[in-house]
């Protein structure tokens, strides 16, 4: 049973913008610590990109801080991610995933989440 799914990948060229939504279930969305994004290019180790947990803290990537905006719609157990200015460095496959109790001291530690989505794809061309 799928629990987490993405959406709003795309192609973009350098400078554009994209939103990404994760439809998180009931259970899941009601049962998580946190919820977060992460990506992993091809060749490269998954690494975080943003988390919110249960208080509403938000922890960014360096990487992305500044153009980057995570949010989560509570009422539609829906997470977001909204891309702006971006660069061919943040092409990669987006996942979105919910965190077990020890994520809040590790936000952007992905050993701290044990459910995933399927991911959607982020291509930024130069």
């Amino acid at each position: 049973q799928v629990q987490l799914t993405e959406s709003g990948g795309g192609s973009v060229q350098a400078g554009g913008s994209l939103r990404l939504s994760c439809a998180a279930s009931h259970f899941i969305y009601s049962t998580s610590y946190c919820m977060g994004w992460f990506r992993q290019a091809p060749g490269k180790e998954r690494e975080g990109v943003a988390a919110i947990d249960l208080d509403g803290s938000i922890k960014y990537a360096d990487s992305v801080k500044g153009r980057f905006t995570a949010s989560k719609d509570n009422a539609a157990y829906t997470l977001y991610l909204h891309m702006t200015s971006l660069k061919p460095e943040d092409t990669a496959m987006y996942y979105c995933a919910a965190g077990g109790i020890d994520c809040r001291s590790f936000l952007l530690d992905d050993r701290e989440y044990p459910d995933w989505g399927q991911g959607t794809q982020v291509t930024v061309s130069s």
